[in-house]
């Protein structure tokens, strides 16, 4: 097997066929037992589409025109990931590469020719990446334009930490261990880590591990979820005996969250569209040993699935754009297309309008998404409470994020956590 085949393959259905990257390892992974082999073509694969945009026009100024086989321009891409951003021995890098395309000659000359000419000229292909704008900051144009129009000041930051490895956030189930406890436990293992002061259950590993060496994971005394996506448990503010919708739920990190943070709900319902994603939110629970009832519907269309009791606490995690996570997911910049953002300000809002009438008289809701985009966030909460005169925007008084008209949005990058959105809403009693 050679590992930069299978990588040039999986990112070629990412490229060409619009498969998530996620989707595409997860079915290359199935034929693989060494984690030394997985580990370095997930290393590849994320490499190549966080870099792609500057690869692409390196690429494309070594070739007379375009190349027009899908797998063998991921390939390229693959040798030319390793000779800019990989410890990998030059001479190494190439002849594995041209080895791969082995069962098209003609490819093999190519690619041999393309990487080859990349060491000797790389200096000036470089420089010329650096002085076109897409290259240089590995991003769609129109990603570029939007972010620069919404957050003029913290754009080039934005756009610097998306092509940054995440660190991996660990949440401590408070329920079952204290968080200084568990780290403590870190620390035996020989596990660095620090706690985030301004969100008590979270723990930020110095270097990602597999999770089954982690202390207790089995157990459910931890889970992996980023400090943004933590802070939304403790701003709806759930209290003893009350009942909670959680809407658009899967994969369930927020759902365990939640039931974590209070033990004694009346009841705790997660509404997903999909029911393939679940059964993971089924899975967490049955790990973590918390319960909740899974119900697969439209959020969209209540009226299918709702038993007309109204919820005290509603946690919209809002489908949206996921540009504040491209770090995680850098497949993100090359399959979201400007035109999806006002399809899912449509889904946004059609949503919020129809679980709105679910919250009971004094409830709240809390909107969130994992988007930078203003329109996404705080325009999308704007128009909703115009358009509603019983809801009333309750503040957010934090140390963490940027106040905007509406909400509060976190910027990927701040305190090594995703880009954010929340926004707490409260229905007024009449």
């Amino acid at each position: 097997m050679n590992t930069r085949l299978v990588a040039a393959r999986v990112l070629s259905r990412v490229l060409q066929d619009g498969q998530s990257l996620t989707a595409a390892l997860d079915n290359a992974f199935s034929t693989i037992e060494s984690g030394k082999d997985r580990a370095f073509i997930q290393a590849l694969c994320y490499g190549v589409c966080r870099q792609f945009h500057r690869l692409d026009f390196i690429l494309s100024q070594l070739l007379d025109k375009p190349l027009k086989d899908a797998d063998v321009k991921a390939l390229a891409l693959v040798g030319l990931y390793q000779l800019k951003f990989m410890r990998v021995k030059p001479h190494a890098a190439v002849s594995e590469t041209v080895l791969a395309a082995r069962k098209k000659p003609w490819a093999k000359s190519l690619i041999n020719a393309v990487l080859r000419t990349y060491l000797r000229e790389q200096e000036g292909l470089e420089h010329k990446a650096d002085k076109n704008q897409v290259a240089a900051l590995s991003h769609p144009e129109w990603l570029i334009k939007q972010i620069e129009q919404d957050w003029p000041e913290q754009a080039l930051r934005i756009l610097f930490e998306n092509s940054q490895q995440p660190p991996m956030v660990l949440r401590v189930n408070l329920s079952k261990i204290s968080r200084d406890d568990y780290r403590q436990l870190l620390l035996g293992q020989e596990i660095a880590a620090q706690i985030v002061s301004f969100c008590p259950s979270a723990i930020v590993l110095e270097n990602p591990v597999p999770v089954n060496v982690l202390p207790g994971f089995a157990d459910g005394l931890i889970s992996v979820q980023d400090t943004a996506a933590q802070l939304a448990a403790g701003l709806l503010d759930v209290q003893s005996g009350q009942r909670v919708l959680d809407v658009c739920a899967a994969p369930g990190g927020k759902t365990a969250h939640i039931l974590e943070t209070q033990p004694q709900l009346t009841e705790l319902v997660a509404v997903d569209i999909d029911e393939s994603r679940l059964q993971r939110v089924s899975e967490n629970m049955q790990r973590l040993q918390l319960q909740a009832k899974l119900v697969a519907g439209d959020a969209a269309n209540p009226e299918s699935w709702w038993d007309g009791k109204p919820f005290d606490r509603i946690l919209l995690d809002a489908p949206c754009s996921a540009l504040g996570v491209i770090r995680r997911h850098p497949d993100i910049k090359l399959l979201r297309r400007a035109d999806d953002i006002q399809q899912l300000q449509v889904l946004q809002k059609s949503i919020l309008q129809a679980v709105w009438p679910l919250l009971a008289p004094g409830g709240q809701l809390l909107y969130a998404t994992c988007s930078i985009l203003k329109q996404e966030n705080e325009q999308q909460v704007q128009a909703f409470l115009v358009e509603h005169s019983d809801a009333l925007e309750l503040p957010i008084d934090a140390e963490w994020g940027v106040a905007g008209v509406c909400g509060r949005q976190i910027l990927t990058g701040e305190s090594a956590m995703d880009g954010f959105y929340y926004a707490r809403l409260s229905k007024i009693q009449k």
